[in-house]
């Protein structure tokens, strides 16, 4: 059973990482596989399902860092089945309503691809078990989040919808993680568990309010309550389907999820009673009056998402066992007719091509089908009798009369509430009426008529689910909505009876009375007000946008002072920065300052290579004018270190410091292509003698932090490591050893910056048009003996580079090393040939390579945890081979192909895309005749 957690996590990532990877995937199969996926995920949570109705709670755990208490730990109870089940079943309705909505001209595979990608992260999210994997999760829904609201990347709306989403939503990620690590000091845990069973040692430590405070900000953000519900309406550009999952089941019930995840921890005080209840009354108030106000359809059932949302957080506010019983029954009912009316509302636009509500109307004669669905669905949205939101709104208004605390109090969520449910009543009937009712459709620009059954099946099936919930809501939801409900509040759950028949009470008069004036107060409007003449508009937007400008302007100033485009202003702040940080801990009065012993005698061949080292770096300094020659004499102090690294018996240092200077010269010839053959002499005698203060001081700086180091005594972190390396980690060389295995998690990082830095790069010049500083008169030069060597060298030295790879655990060598090995011959034949002729014969794709090798690396990480260790644990097999012999594999090659692979496929980017920069469309620039002072320092073309 707790293997099948790990499936259901995965199976949405696995059905992302098909549609990345599947080239020229076509629509019909793209949308196939999305929907097998989760279909295959509904499967294994139906084999949960017995044993979490059961009470009983699923969990299995994977140890990643457990210093920082940090564990791939899955955890299934009831309100993980709810939300679980919620994400599926309607992503399942959603995925086959997006077959049918997307256009021809949309990239389909992407949509899915996001869409899983989406379901994976808010799936994982509620299935977490540790508060850290949660926070990680948390903010991938956001980015996935943004990548679907921005869907439609041509469309303005769309990128300030999606970007405005990804602030305010990242921003509160920032807020819950520092309330998740105030968590984490108090438990002394991040394991839900414990944290759920420390509720009064949370509510008794003097951290408890700021970490209220910061949790609560995430989740405001996230489910869009006041004041930051104004994101919601603006990510409405997303396409219909992407609105349907995400006011629905995902993205804004994150925050619910957590606020009723995390509801035995932090509630029960009356700080949170206080903050609750008040923002999610507002937020019901708020988002009521301004969906009334809309003319959009998608408008209005944005702003009525929020005011339910605030529904459902004023329940979780009272804290009340009923309270939180009626907060989950509501969660579960607003998923079923929200999605419902926002797929129904895609399809009034997929067919009128129009939103706008004073152009719609009298659709119910073109399309019956639509009509009756949306309109059940609203009046479910509205919490008329006989359908789900009926109930939920009764549960509310029966709690709101019990609230907890002063009178004026109680009284005001009571009239909050009962406007709340006369505006609900008035824009359902306003969304419904001026729809398909009336006269119209008014300046439609199509011939609309229901679309095919594909299309209009998941909003029936929503539709006859609140039928269901309202009429038997006991046999329908009742096992759902106790298993949920006891999550949260174990042996507190109270005895309750979900019926439609109450009798004649209180609640039942309030909502009456709701909707009787909800349908007056629309009338009066129409009539009276003239509703349709009222321009709305966002202030929330309006301060969004004015605080972004402000923040924009600063940072352009703040960069035209720091970075104006001299480098040599930008290096000199950042050595000043670096030499001060240094610095600092040594003005102390109690430092403890280094013991420097005397140093070694050092032999002839030493001294020879210091001198040669020291000549280099000082011609540079001389010669720094002279670009050409600069770059050769830097050149040979980076190969004097190389050599000073195999005088102090540290092969692999050498290799690699050896394949990395000819690598970067190969990089610094083509860059010289595009510059003056001299650069300008420094004219403020103030600035050199400034530029030479900071040189020494940085310079002095690092000469005594790695005498220091050399220095240190033997009983080191280093003698740790030599002893462990072949019992533990089965290898001989150390150095690759701390690489892939002791420090493995340090080396994914690197190799997934080098990557990101290779596709920024190639994002750069893909589209830079720049002209030589000179072109050579004649055709190009002809080298064919050394063009033929370039070739022959190319076979020798991928023997070499995989014999270096293979023994990369046990002697000089590794995936670093082979791939820098790898690239050399390649690059003398760019040098020589040029990459037209190269890449006709070579084709190789370096972006698919990094992606492979980042993927390749991360599943044999993974791989380790199906084994209950951590990320990167090395394992380890001897194979007894025909006609070779013993050969003993370790794991970690796995991971150093991974590295292998980003290094060559990075390098080779890079330097092909300096190879293969466009000249300028200039005819000036084309004949290589530019002007310095004149051209730009960005594309080359002339000012």
């Amino acid at each position: 059973m707790p293997s099948l957690l790990l499936l259901l996590l995965l199976l949405p990532f696995l059905a992302a990482t098909g549609l990345a990877a599947w080239p020229r995937i076509s629509r019909h199969h793209a949308g196939w596989l999305a929907l097998s996926a989760t279909l295959a995920g509904l499967l294994v949570l139906a084999l949960l399902t017995p044993a979490v109705f059961a009470g009983q709670v699923h969990r299995i755990s994977y140890p990643w860092v457990e210093s920082l208490g940090l564990a791939v730990t899955l955890r299934m109870d009831g309100l993980a089945w709810l939300f679980a089940a919620l994400v599926l079943g309607i992503g399942a309705l959603v995925v086959q309503y997006a077959r049918h909505y997307l256009s021809a001209q949309d990239n389909a595979q992407r949509f899915f691809c996001y869409l899983m990608l989406f379901m994976g992260a808010m799936l994982g999210m509620v299935i977490s078990g540790n508060l850290l994997l949660l926070m990680v999760l948390w903010e991938l829904t956001s980015i996935s989040s943004f990548l679907l609201i921005g869907f439609w990347s041509h469309r303005k709306d769309a990128r300030e919808g999606a970007r405005m989403a990804l602030i305010i939503t990242g921003g509160g990620g920032l807020a819950l993680l520092a309330g998740v690590l105030l968590i984490g000091r108090i438990v002394g845990s991040f394991d839900l568990d414990a944290v759920l069973a420390a509720g009064d040692t949370i509510r008794a430590s003097a951290l408890y309010p700021y970490a209220l405070v910061l949790v609560l900000l995430g989740i405001f953000t996230k489910s869009a309550q006041f004041p930051f519900h104004f994101w919601l309406p603006h990510a409405m550009a997303a396409p219909t389907p992407v609105s349907a999952y995400l006011h629905s089941a995902t993205m804004v019930k994150a925050g619910v999820f957590l606020l009723a995840r995390l509801h035995p921890a932090l509630a029960g005080s009356e700080l949170f009673t206080w903050v609750v209840c008040s923002v999610g009354a507002t937020t019901l108030l708020i988002g009521a009056v301004n969906a009334l106000l809309q003319h959009d359809l998608k408008g209005v059932l944005a702003y009525s998402t929020i005011s339910h949302l605030g529904l459902i957080t004023l329940l979780f506010g009272l804290s009340a066992p009923m309270a939180v019983v009626a907060g989950v029954f509501h969660i579960l009912n607003h998923a079923t007719f929200k999605a419902s009316l926002f797929m129904a509302a895609g399809i009034v636009d997929h067919e009128t091509h129009t939103r706008d509500l004073r152009r719609l109307g009298g659709l119910k004669a073109l399309m019956p089908v639509t009509a009756l669905l949306t309109v059940v669905g609203s009046l479910a949205m509205a919490g008329f009798p006989l359908l789900n939101g009926f109930l939920s709104k009764e549960m509310l208004l029966a709690e709101v009369l019990l609230a907890p605390g002063p009178a004026g109090f109680r009284s005001a969520l009571i009239v909050a509430a009962g406007l709340a449910g006369l505006l609900g009543a008035a824009y359902s009937l306003r969304l419904v009426y001026e729809t398909f009712f009336g006269t119209g459709p008014r300046q439609a620009d199509a011939h609309p008529h229901d679309p095919p059954a594909g299309m209009w099946a998941p909003v029936a099936l929503l539709v006859a689910l609140c039928l269901a919930v309202g009429i038997a809501p006991a046999l329908v939801a009742g096992p759902t909505l106790h298993t949920a409900a006891g999550a949260i509040l174990g042996t507190a759950q109270p005895d309750y009876q979900l019926a439609l028949w109450h009798g004649i009470n209180t609640p039942l008069l309030i909502s009456l009375g709701g909707i009787a004036g909800g349908i007056a107060l629309y009338a009066g409007l129409r009539r009276w007000a003239g509703i349709h003449r009222h321009d709305p508009r966002s202030q929330g937007k309006a301060l969004f946008d004015r605080l972004l400008l402000a923040l924009f302007t600063l940072t352009h100033r703040s960069t035209q002072w720091l970075a104006n485009g001299s480098l040599q202003r930008m290096l000199a702040a950042l050595f000043v920065v670096a030499i001060a940080a240094a610095a600092a801990p040594w003005l102390g009065a109690d430092v403890v300052r280094p013991h420097w012993p005397a140093p070694q005698p050092l032999p002839l061949l030493g001294w020879a290579l210091w001198l040669v080292m020291i000549a280099c770096a000082l011609a540079g300094l001389f010669l720094y004018r002279q670009r050409l020659l600069a770059v050769l004499v830097i050149g040979g102090s980076g190969l004097m270190v190389s050599m000073v690294f195999v005088f102090l018996s540290a092969p692999d240092l050498a290799l690699t410091q050896l394949m990395v200077e000819m690598v970067t010269l190969v990089l610094m010839l083509l860059a010289l292509n595009y510059l003056p053959a001299t650069s300008p002499g420094e004219r403020s005698r103030w600035k050199v003698r400034r530029d030479a203060v900071i040189a020494i001081a940085g310079g002095a700086g690092m000469a005594a932090l790695a005498y220091t180091a050399m220095t240190l005594p033997p009983n080191t972190i280093s003698g740790e490591m030599l002893a462990r390396s072949l019992p533990e980690a089965y290898g001989s060389n150390v150095v690759n050893v701390i690489l892939v295995d002791f420090r493995g998690f340090d080396t994914f990082g690197e190799i997934a910056v080098f990557g990101i830095a290779a596709l920024v790069v190639h994002a750069l010049l893909r589209r830079t048009r720049m002209a030589p500083e000179q072109i050579m008169p004649g055709p190009p030069l002809q080298l064919p003996v050394p063009a033929d060597l370039a070739q022959i060298m190319f076979p020798l030295t991928l023997t070499v580079s995989i014999f270096l790879f293979m023994r990369g655990h046990n002697a000089p060598g590794g995936g670093f090393i082979a791939g820098l090995v790898l690239a050399v011959p390649l690059l003398i034949q760019y040098v020589i040939q040029g990459t037209a002729s190269v890449e006709s014969r070579f084709g190789f794709d370096y972006v698919r390579c990094i992606g492979v090798g980042l993927l390749i690396a991360i599943l044999s990480g993974m791989a380790s945890m199906l084994f209950g260790v951590p990320f990167l644990t090395s394992g380890h097999a001897d194979l007894e081979l025909p006609l070779i012999g013993h050969v003993p594999l370790a794991s970690a090659m796995g991971f150093d192909t991974g590295v292998y692979l980003v290094v060559f496929g990075g390098v080779m980017l890079i330097l092909s895309m300096m190879g293969t920069i466009k000249p300028s469309r200039t005819h000036i620039a084309r004949h290589g005749q530019i002007d310095p002072t004149r051209r730009s320092a960005r594309t080359g073309e002339m000012h």
